[in-house]
């Protein structure tokens, strides 16, 4: 979370960014499937920050941004023919 402030003729202001970031666990495994459900979610999702790491043991796909869903990111990759779950903590 980044925080900005700045003082404009009076008044003084403080804006909070908060970046959200969700990691899931797939068994996404070819790269070339990789680079086609990041291309899915960035359609769905364009300001996102979005990759997988298939070295991983868990075949991690991370989504970083203000303004997605997880709960559409496990739909989408699902409907594709993977499995998907949220990591936990």
């Amino acid at each position: 979370m980044a925080t900005i402030a700045g003082v404009c003729a009076h008044e003084i202001y403080v804006i909070k960014i908060i970046t959200m970031v969700e990691v899931f666990v797939t068994n996404v495994q070819r790269v070339a499937a990789a680079k086609e459900i990041v291309a899915l979610l960035l359609r769905n999702f364009p300001e996102s920050k979005i990759n997988f790491d298939l070295e991983d043991r868990d075949k991690v796909l991370r989504v970083e941004g203000d303004h997605f869903h997880p709960e559409k990111i496990l739909m989408l990759v699902t409907e594709n023919g993977f499995e998907c779950r949220v990591m936990e903590d």
